[in-house]
Parts: structure tokens; sequence; C-alpha cells
């Protein structure tokens, strides 16, 4: 009997047995395996809110019920979705993209993790978890049930956090409001995630008197190992890649890889040149015959290659872009840059076959790649420059670094190489500063805190949503089958038991499949 009632104990917080108070405001206990970190001055400070506003928390908290069991409805069908999927039960194109793989979470940056995002994720987890778990407390103290304690702890190597309660004073509750509490977690977790995109929404009017928000991406740091060190500083300003305008730091990547899979397209329509490199028909430049007439010229099949401070260019009849010129010439890029473009691989290039024709007293021709090389202009502003309104030039830089022409002030760089990864070597902000260097890195931190906090919500939210043992949704689920007073308590449980060991196996299943995909 006593084992029975330390195991109805659990459930009724689901995490742990009824332990006694301590007279200290905190505590702690450990073993192997387990350890833990008790808060207990929280309690009555938090009973007595949750009493005397218990007229607004109660309806609060039941729109939370019918919150969750939509969840735990929603979460179960994606379990049995990608159930059906894994077994190929039914036709693929029947399943679409749906997976269940989103319910364990959400990395919220588009680049690989860091020191410093680590520090965002453990921040926002304490956010997220104390939201869920003071949830717990709230509805539990409108029904006039007393918290015993907060606890932090470690199972294995798995962090967690729990509240517990007096079971005797949970069983006396009726089964609606008993669901209240168990509900609560789950809804104040979606509540966190509502507060954090109303934030992130309204973040340009809040900061509007010390930031503008233009929609033009500023420059807060180039690390030394990027590329672009020494071109770009903190306060440029982004104006466009490829001559398409970027209004976001988001938009900043997507346009890379935007730029980096028609690069792959349009390697259908290159000719190797042994030694040199690749000559790609998509982007091209109108350049003037006279300067094509002064250039060094080679022969395609010339090894040599250009001198340090030249580029090679090949011309493209427009007529048929398979067919290269066979002579190679070698310009300055600095000059190349300052005429038209031409070829359907620039972003802004219209989808017709005109796209290629320049003038008759201009060629179209293109820059000679070395393999896995891409050529991407961006151009830049730098309006903190006394030089900037008096200056305007274009700057080119290679993989390697070597630039062709320095400016101080905006003007356009020309990069050639990996265009993703040069893309994120540089971090980027949507604000910018009414005064030169007050307080830059502050928005960029917001915003990071608030999407970092969204996600662990979110994720919290589902994965507690899931009908598996140990969480949230053990309790919901009893909770909800005990209003079905038709079946009987038998039936009840092992309809309960039968749910939460499906959950559970599909849950640990989808699991592995994660990790496996990620080795």
């Amino acid at each position: 009997m006593e084992g029975r009632r330390l195991r109805r104990a659990r459930r009724g917080r689901n995490h742990t047995q009824l332990l006694p108070l301590s007279s200290s405001s905190t505590s702690s206990s450990g073993c192997c395996w387990y350890l833990d970190y008790k808060i207990l001055f929280l309690n009555q400070p938090l009973f007595r809110f949750g009493r005397t506003h218990a007229a607004l928390l109660t309806p609060w908290f039941s729109i939370g019920v019918g919150f969750t069991l939509t969840t735990l409805l929603a979460v179960s069908l994606i379990l049995l979705w990608d159930l059906a999927r894994t077994l190929h039960i039914f036709p693929e194109s029947w399943l679409g993209d749906l997976s269940s793989a989103s319910l364990f979470g959400f990395w919220p940056f588009s680049s690989s993790p860091s020191a410093v995002d680590a520090i965002y994720v453990l921040l926002s987890t304490i956010i997220s978890v104390s939201f869920h778990e003071f949830g717990h407390a709230l509805a539990a103290a409108s029904e006039g049930v007393e918290m015993e304690y907060i606890a932090i702890f470690i199972a294995f190597v798995f962090p967690g956090a729990l509240v517990a309660f007096n079971h005797n004073l949970l069983q006396s509750l009726t089964h609606f409001a008993s669901l209240r509490i168990y509900c609560a977690g789950i809804w104040h977790n979606a509540v966190c995630c509502s507060l954090c995109g109303l934030t992130l929404f309204l973040l340009p009017w809040i900061l509007f008197p010390f930031y503008q928000h233009t929609g033009i991406p500023m420059v807060l740091a180039v690390p030394s190992s990027s590329p672009l060190s020494g071109y770009l500083s903190p306060g440029d300003l982004i104006v466009s890649m490829d001559g398409a305008t970027i209004k976001s730091p988001h938009q900043w990547i997507k346009m890379a890889d935007f730029i980096n899979k028609l690069a792959i397209r349009n390697m259908n329509h290159s000719r190797y040149a042994k030694g040199i490199g690749i000559v790609n028909s998509g982007k091209g430049y109108c350049v003037p015959h006279s300067l094509l007439e002064e250039s060094i010229k080679m022969q395609l099949e010339d090894h040599s290659g250009c001198p340090d401070d030249l580029a090679a260019f090949a011309t493209i009849p427009c007529f048929d872009k398979t067919i290269f010129d066979d002579q190679i010439h070698c310009l300055n890029a600095k000059q190349v840059v300052k005429h038209g473009k031409c070829g359907d691989g620039w972003v802004t290039a219209k989808a017709d076959p005109n796209s290629c024709i320049c003038s008759q007293d201009r060629t179209c021709s293109s820059p000679i790649q070395r393999p896995g090389m891409i050529w991407v202009e961006v151009s830049y502003l730098r309006p903190y420059s006394e030089e900037c309104l008096q200056h305007q030039s274009k700057v080119v830089v290679d993989s390697r670094g070597s630039d062709i022409v320095e400016s101080n002030c905006g003007g356009t760089i020309v990069f050639v190489g990996d265009v993703i990864s040069m893309a994120s070597s540089v971090q980027l902000t949507a604000y910018q500063p009414r005064w030169p260097y007050f307080g830059a890195y502050l928005p960029n931190i917001l915003e990071k805190i608030f999407v970092c906090t969204f996600h662990v919500s979110i994720t919290l939210a589902l994965l507690n949503s899931l009908p598996v043992y140990f969480l949230d949704g053990e309790s919901v689920l009893e909770g909800t089958l005990c209003h079905f007073t038709s079946l009987g308590s038998n039936k009840r449980g092992k309809i309960l038991r039968l749910c939460l060991l499906g959950g559970t196996l599909i849950s640990l299943l989808t699991l592995f499949r994660i990790f496996f995909k990620f080795l």
C-alpha cells in the first residue's frame, strides 16, 4: 500500500514523491544519479497571490485546459502520422512533409552553435522553465493547494525542474480542478511563446527612441577569420547582394543560399578550362571592345593563368551560351564591374533569352572561376565615414582576401569563394543606433533572447504534451480519462497504460531516428 501511495504521489505532480518540508528556505539532496536543489521561500508568496486572485486565475487556467487537450491530441496524431511514415503503411504522397522530429526541439540559430549561443539557450531555458513551473504553482494556489517546494534537479545528465504538492490535497479536488493544475505548465509555455512573438513584433517601436529599424542591415562584427575581414567594418550597412536589395540579416543568409543554388544550376551550362577554372555563362559583364583589345590575351588551354592583379574573363556568344570563345582576356576587375551586367545568373536577371545581350560596341564576358568558387557582388555603405559623401568606389576581394582597390567610403565588394561561409562569417543586425557606437549590440542581444526563449518554450510545451511517462502528458491524460465515468477504473487504467506505453515507445523511436540521422 505504501508503494501505491508513493506512485500516486508522483503521478499527482508526475515528477517526485512527497518529501517533508525543511525549516530553511533552501535545501538540497542527491545521490550518485540524482541531484536536486529545493527552493522553499516562494511557497507563501505564491500561495497568497494565487488565493487573492483566484477569481481571475480560475477561468484563465480553464482556458489552458482546452489548449492543452488540443495540443495533446495534435502531438499524438503527429506521432501516429510519423509512425505510419516509418512503417510505410500509407503511400508517401499521403503523408506530406509533416514529421514528429519538430516535437523534440527547434534550433533557433541558422549556423552551428557557439559558446555564446549556449549562453542564450541556458538563459532561455531558465525563463521557459520558470514560466512552466510557476504556472503549476499558481494554478494550485488558486485551488487552495499550497506547493511544498520548487526543485531544480539533474537526473543522470538531464537537467529539469519540478513543483511538488501534497497528494492528499490534490485528491480532494474535483477532476477538472486537478486538470487545471496539470495543464497550467503547458499553457504558460504557450503564453510565453506569444509574449516573445509580440515583443519581437513591437521591438522596433520599443527601441525607436534609441535605434532606427530602416530595413538595411548593419554590420556588428567581422571576425578575423572572415574572408571579408579588413573590407567590412562594424557600422557598415549592407545594401545589396548581386543587385538584390537586402532588408534583414535573415534575408542576407537566404540570398547567399539562393545564389549558391543558382550557381550550381548554371554549372550545367559551363565549360571547364583545365588549369584555370570554370567558364560560367550565368554571370557576365558588358565589356567594351576597346577594353578587350587592350587586355592581355591567352588561349583557354594555357595553364599559366593571368597575373595576380588581373582576373580571367571569357566572352559568351548570346545565341548559344554553351559555346565560349577559346581566347581568355586578363582584365582589371575594378574596371569590369563598373559596366552593366549580362547573363541569367544574376539574382536580378529576368527570365528571358535576351538577358545576355549587350550593345553592339560591347561583348558579354564572364569571369572564370575555380571549381567550388562563386562570384558574388556585395554593395555596402559606410555612413559614419567623413568621406562617404565624397567618394564612391568599388572593391574586389577574392577568397584569399587579396583586394584590387581600397576605399574609405561605401562601395561594392566582389567576393569569389564559398558564398554561404562568407555570409555566415559576418554578424549583422537590423537596428542602427541613432548615435554612433551607442549600444549597437543591445537590440541583437534582445532579439536573440526572445527568439531563443520562443523556441525553447514551444519545445517544452510540445514535449510535455506528449503522452509519455514522467511528463505532464501523463497527468493530463490521466485527469482527462477520469471524466469518462462510464468506464470503470480498471478500464481507465488499462487505457492509460496502453496510451502511455505506445506514446513512450513511439517517442523513443523518433528520438533514435533523429540521433542516427545526425551522426
